[in-house]
């Protein structure tokens, strides 16, 4: 038991900090290190590790992948930016527009990669209408977090709740959307709060065109897609089998495949596969009677516990990682679908706690970064903290009663 419980900590620990010292090891690079020490320990075997994997994650994950990236290909994400700079007339309305497009698309796309394609557009739309971009960038990435609790499809820790949980994709969405639309009012309200100075001025310095590049033939056809992969998620089609199928059907569009397969978050997928081993080992190895037992007597079943524990685990290690951590005690919960509902609005609220409490969260940090636009950490927290535990306390308040 003890090499397992060591290869377990190993990887959870470089997940959570992000890289080895002296190494150029990154998360992903530890879990698939885990997962082969699992193997080669003879804690599985190769076999063992085979069905580890959860390929229902991994499809779904792919699929929506694909389906975004001809979407962004196409133009589609900034020509939605385009239309809200256009129609904006003041600071709040720009602030609003932000919220709104990150929430409502982050609820069906991944919310990872509408950060990565919002996040130059809000830059520069901020910029060219003489505005602090920090405040709608905040905006931009606790909206995207929020929004993505909605569905699951929304990001890749619900993806794998919806496939470990069986939910259908309707009565997911049908729980948490309202605690969705509640989060982004809050965003909203923490943000002027907090910011007031940048929206005091009533009129933007002007209205603007962005003047985007599309694709029409490509947008058409990923607009078509996405209508359909939504549709076919609400009719109860398996979702893996509907995002794969139409992500697929995108590659025939004559556009190089390799543009599209650049915009893949390959080592997301590596991360995935990785941290399903590492879990099945530790669960074959650690998760004796004693702990379950022990874990049921720590109150697992009580929302508000559940919450605390789920918000916790997923500020130190990150929210895929805690999931799956939690995953084999919520499965055995008396009442499974709520507490794997709890387990996904808290994993997902506790991403805006601080700057490093999602991949979302680096990824507009990074891009700010790269276009000289620097968001601290202190500023970050002092409307994420505040909004993360508003945020959890409502869903825990609408799950538990």
């Amino acid at each position: 038991m003890l090499l397992p419980a060591l290869i377990f900590a190993a990887t959870y620990i470089v997940v959570a900090i992000g890289r080895v010292p002296f190494f150029r090891l990154d998360r992903s690079g530890a879990a698939l290190l885990g997962a082969a020490a699992m193997v080669a320990s003879g804690t599985l075997t190769l076999e063992d590790a085979y069905r580890a994997i959860d390929l229902a994650t991994i499809t779904l994950l792919l699929g929506m992948m694909l389906i975004v990236a001809h979407l962004r290909l196409s133009g589609f994400f900034a020509l939605v930016t385009d239309f809200a700079a256009r129609h904006t007339r003041a600071p709040l309305t720009l602030l609003a527009s932000v919220i709104a497009i990150a929430g409502v698309l982050s609820a069906f796309l991944v919310n990872d990669a509408v950060c990565l394609m919002l996040t130059p557009l809000v830059i520069e739309t901020a910029k060219r209408l003489d505005r602090r971009p920090l405040p709608y960038l905040l905006a931009l990435v606790m909206a995207s977090n929020i929004g993505s609790v909605a569905t699951i499809t929304g990001n890749p820790q619900n993806m794998i709740i919806g496939n470990l949980s069986q939910l259908s994709y309707g009565s997911f969405a049908a729980a948490l959307t309202p605690v969705a639309l509640a989060g982004l009012v809050l965003v909203f309200g923490f943000v002027v709060a907090i910011c007031p100075g940048d929206f005091l001025r009533p009129q933007l310095a002007r209205t603007i065109a962005l003047k985007p590049r599309v694709n029409r033939p490509l947008l058409a056809t990923s607009l078509a897609a996405t209508a359909l992969a939504i549709a076919g998620f609400f009719f109860g089609i398996a979702p893996p089998e509907v995002a794969i199928v139409l992500g697929a059907l995108l590659l025939l569009h004559p556009i190089k495949p390799q543009r599209v397969y650049r915009e893949i978050d390959w080592s997301l997928l590596v991360l995935f596969v990785g941290l399903f081993i590492v879990l099945a080992g530790a669960e074959k190895a650690l998760l004796t009677p004693a702990l379950r037992s022990a874990v049921a007597d720590a109150g697992l079943a009580r929302v508000p516990v559940l919450t605390a524990i789920a918000a916790a685990l997923s500020n130190l290690v990150s929210n895929v990682p805690a999931v799956l951590a939690l995953a084999p005690f919520v499965g055995g919960i008396a009442d499974p679908q709520r507490a794997w509902l709890v387990l996904a609005m808290a994993s997902t609220f506790a991403g805006n706690f601080t700057i490093l409490g999602s991949v979302a969260n680096l990824i507009v940090v990074e891009q700010a970064r790269r276009h000289r636009v620097t968001i601290g950490f202190w500023a970050y927290f002092r409307i994420g903290a505040p909004l993360c535990l508003a945020t959890l306390a409502l869903g825990a308040w609408w799950l538990g009663s």
